[in-house]
């Protein structure tokens, strides 16, 4: 698994998830992007692209595609809608793409091409604050834990495993 992290000028969505669906295709690989500010850190992607191999791997899979199926394992949701919103959509924003795959170092190469790559990292653009809410993690928790946002984040990731 690689990430790539950059700026992303999307006019047309469909046709940004198509372009990102060619490169996938074309490379062997899983393509999926997320909105920059909903990502803890790199372990969870990481996480969620493992979790997401084994059920897929498992033919337990939730959803088609295995593109989709890290979306969902990376919201912790198995409600595609609800798990959409920590995805892309139009206009400028920040972005993490997830690739996994056979050649993942072409996929990026490719990925390039439609984001602007940038030095930032995983988790350096999070929004915690939207992170807290989106997965449920309230200041009572976060107080009887000495767990990182990061690590608080994988667990909700790993507990759809539970909801099965």
């Amino acid at each position: 698994m690689r990430l790539l992290t950059g700026t992303a000028a999307i006019d047309d969505l469909d046709s940004f998830l198509g372009e990102l669906d060619h490169i996938g295709s074309e490379y062997a690989c899983a393509v999926q992007a997320f909105d920059a500010r909903y990502v803890a850190g790199p372990a969870h992607l990481e996480r969620a692209v493992t979790l997401a191999n084994r059920a897929t791997g498992r033919g337990e899979a939730i959803a088609r595609k295995r593109s989709v199926e890290i979306l969902l394992y990376a919201a912790g949701r198995r409600q595609i809608n609800r798990a959409f919103e920590i995805g892309i959509e139009e206009g400028e924003q920040e972005v993490v793409i997830v690739v996994d795959g056979e050649d993942e170092s072409g996929a990026i190469e490719a990925l390039s091409a439609v984001v602007e790559p940038a030095d930032w990292g995983p988790g350096d653009r999070a929004d915690e604050e939207r992170i807290t809410e989106f997965y449920a993690i309230t200041d009572d928790e976060r107080a009887a834990t000495d767990a990182s946002l990061e690590e608080l984040v994988r667990e909700r990731v790993a507990l759809l495993v539970v909801e099965r």
